[in-house]
């Protein structure tokens, strides 16, 4: 149930063990006693329930191009209203949206915003896609199923460390159209040192959305020294190939020095293309890097024929070779979810709300 500035919301998933609450929410299972906050910040545990602290706390709004993501098989082309809370599960590092992912919630400064208020303000810029980003959605659950609870003709975009146990992020599949996920490293080792998490959950929440049929594209920031071994990647492109589909989009980042990592060096451009090549030679028919400019190393490439179906360069897009969601010289059916299928969906259902 919503709540108007002030109110406070009882925070779903959590059950009561004595004197203290258990936040099942995620895997940390933070045990509670009243007074205590979750590791997230956005859980607050009261003398009769558990809260969501953070509920309707915007830190952040902005209109996306939906590559920001980044998202290249989703509606590619197109724009999203992007909207961040405050407050994460995980302790990154090199986090570079530590300002709101990490300081406590009434630290920082944020602005109440009603589910029916956010829907007006997606709406009023002309946007039929909402992406929950900046910092960790899956803890904003009760929220984010609030709003799309008020307009369920928006498309929903998470934008995940994945970090969130089964029963909860079904659910969100249930309402969600396309997730892209952090896989941070392929080791445990790596999650426990830099992130404070274990890997297994996050895999197994990848697996979760892929099973569910949501669009899933996975993001892997490459740190030099931390997670760029070539064993590790090429293990980390192979379990993407065996555990979820060699038409999953994997994206390359190049890390740049933030946060508690102001030591560690930029990304070299030859590592990351050297990571897409190793990719592509594990079978995987989408790979890209991300945080560099290189022309036609974001292109993408019918599987089938080798015809060039997206060009792209930053954030500019030009769709050059794409009949719907298949390519148009080969006929090959890719993983792509074109806008004209979203929008074709929602009048067959009538439910488009644009002007």
């Amino acid at each position: 149930m919503a709540a108007t500035n002030g109110e406070r919301v009882e925070a779903r998933y959590y059950e009561r063990q004595g004197d203290f609450y258990k936040c099942l929410l995620c895997p940390h299972g933070c045990l509670l006693k009243p007074g205590d906050f979750g590791r997230c910040g956005a859980r607050r545990a009261d003398e009769d329930m558990l809260v969501a602290y953070s509920y309707g706390k915007v830190s952040s709004l902005c209109v996306d191009p939906v590559e920001k993501k980044p998202l290249f098989h989703y509606r590619p082309g197109s724009r999203c209203f992007s909207v961040g809370g405050i407050g994460c599960n995980m302790r990154c590092k090199h986090c570079q949206n530590y300002a709101i992912s990490m300081l406590p919630s009434g630290k920082k400064r944020t602005t109440y915003e009603d589910p029916w208020d956010l829907v007006s303000m997606c709406r009023g810029e002309g946007m039929d896609c909402i992406a929950f980003t900046y910092n960790e959605p899956a803890i904003w659950f009760e929220y984010i199923m609030d709003v799309l609870e008020r307009d369920a003709a928006l498309d929903l975009i998470l934008v995940t460390n994945g970090y969130i146990n089964e029963e909860p992020l079904r659910e969100l599949c249930s309402i969600a159209d396309a997730v892209n996920m952090d896989v941070k490293g392929f080791t445990d080792a790596f999650y426990m040192q830099v992130c404070g998490a274990h890997l297994a959950p996050v895999l197994r929440s990848a697996e979760i959305v892929h099973e569910e049929g949501i669009h899933l594209e996975l993001t892997y920031l490459v740190i030099p020294g931390y997670n760029d071994s070539d064993d590790e990647i090429r293990a980390f492109c192979e379990w993407v190939r065996d555990h979820l589909s060699e038409d999953v989009p994997v994206h390359f980042s190049r890390f740049h020095p933030d946060n508690e990592m102001m030591d560690v060096a930029w990304t070299p451009v030859e590592t990351v293309m050297h990571c897409r090549d190793i990719g592509m030679e594990a079978g995987l028919h989408y790979v890209y890097v991300g945080n560099t400019l290189i022309e036609g190393a974001d292109d993408t490439v019918c599987p089938e024929c080798g015809e060039v179906v997206i060009e792209r360069l930053g954030y500019l897009v030009d769709i050059t070779g794409l009949d719907g969601s298949r390519c148009s010289k080969c006929g090959h059916e890719m993983n792509i979810v074109p806008e004209e299928r979203k929008r074709s969906q929602r009048v067959a259902d009538g439910q488009d709300h644009r002007q």
